[in-house]
């Protein structure tokens, strides 16, 4: 059978850059969270839009109160 225990130095890498590490995952969490209100506001105007019969303007505007109390209430 083949021996599979190290015969020299483990190799570890780089030291890791634990700040850019932070920095990088909370502007993905910031990309996600502001992504899915987006997502939830396109889905409400559709609706609104499609089965309430809102005009195309009026739709417009209940996106853009939909995106702004969103990001009132995830701050």
């Amino acid at each position: 059978m083949a021996d599979h225990t190290p015969a020299g130095p483990v190799e570890l890498g780089a030291d890791m850059d634990y700040a850019e590490h932070e920095q990088t995952y909370n502007m993905f969490l910031h990309l996600v969270k502001y992504g899915a209100l987006v997502c939830a506001a396109l889905l409400i105007v559709m609706a609104a839009h499609f089965f309430a019969g809102f005009g195309f303007f009026s739709s417009i505007i209940l996106f853009v109160l939909v995106c702004a109390a969103g990001v009132a209430l995830l701050r």
